[in-house]
């Protein structure tokens, strides 16, 4: 007489449904910190694939604001004599330029980043915010190359900073991360819908370049401002003028802070943060149908 036995199978875990939102929701960030290890692994694939089969590698971190310096430094410089508020004008220009190209390359990457995702937003549920988080985090690692290369032109120069002043650093850098995820996180949306953004986004970068005292000492635009009876504060509702000012101070420049600059573009940039992030979930809905 034959038995038969009967195992049991290990135990599931019971099925999660996953709805689509409807009109204003939550964020749910906590959702994008429990898939923080994908994050991670997002961010580790880009930097791969931004260096792949080039020949020169991370040094295209320090050479892009390079080259650009140069050329600042002969037409605005020698040519325009746009002033550099004492400073020598290669280390002027290069400390300006890395928190702007952190946060174009940011902008750029972001705003193209769910069309470019568009295989794994098609098939894999995962919160979507995570696609420009990880384009925006990815900056931090040119940045930290240029940085290296500036200690270097800092030493040549014979300019250092304070210790009161330097430790401002990494809030000025993190200004410039919020300000280009909160634009990025727009712009990605928007993208999405309309495939136009791809050929505007260069075009508002290069635009936003001359209004950002990156090229010429924002001095200059203040002094204006004062003559004309203006607030001082309202040029701070360019995000980026405080980031860049206010790395430009704590790294080669002494003297007061632009308080009142850095004050108004960090509430420009928490603005666009919380409108970007809304908008972007109450859209998020429709990227797997439209993408």
């Amino acid at each position: 007489m034959s038995h038969v036995i009967q195992t049991q199978g290990p135990v599931s875990a019971p099925p999660t449904l996953i709805r689509p939102t409807s009109g204003w929701t939550s964020l749910q960030l906590g959702e994008v910190w429990r898939h923080r290890e994908l994050l991670y692994f997002m961010m580790w694939r880009d930097v791969k694939v931004r260096y792949k089969q080039t020949l020169l590698g991370v040094s295209w971190a320090v050479l892009q604001p390079l080259m650009t310096m140069v050329v600042f430094t002969i037409f605005f410089d020698r040519l325009a004599n746009v002033g550099s508020d004492g400073l020598p004008y290669p280390l002027f220009s290069f400390a300006g330029l890395l928190p702007w190209n952190f946060f174009a390359q940011a902008v750029g990457q972001s705003s193209a980043s769910l069309v470019g995702s568009a295989n794994l937003i098609s098939k894999v549920y995962f919160p979507r915010l995570i696609i420009p988080i990880s384009s925006v985090l990815i900056g931090f690692v040119d940045f930290a190359v240029g940085f290296v290369f500036l200690l270097g032109m800092m030493a040549y120069y014979r300019t250092w900073p304070s210790i009161a002043t330097i430790v401002f650093v990494p809030l000025f850098i993190l200004l410039a991360a919020g300000a280009s995820l909160g634009v990025g996180l727009w712009l990605s949306a928007l993208h999405v819908k309309y495939r136009d953004v791809r050929y505007v986004v260069p075009f508002f970068i290069q635009l936003w370049l001359f209004v950002t005292p990156v090229i010429y000492p924002a001095s200059r635009v203040i002094g204006k401002l004062q003559s004309a009876g203006v607030p001082v504060w309202l040029y701070g509702l360019n995000p980026v003028a405080g980031a860049v000012e206010g790395f430009r101070w704590a790294t080669v420049r002494s003297g007061a802070p632009p308080t009142s600059i850095v004050l108004t573009s960090l509430f420009v940039t928490i603005v666009l943060l919380v409108t970007g992030a809304f908008y972007f979930r109450r859209t998020e809905r429709t990227f797997a149908d439209i993408v």
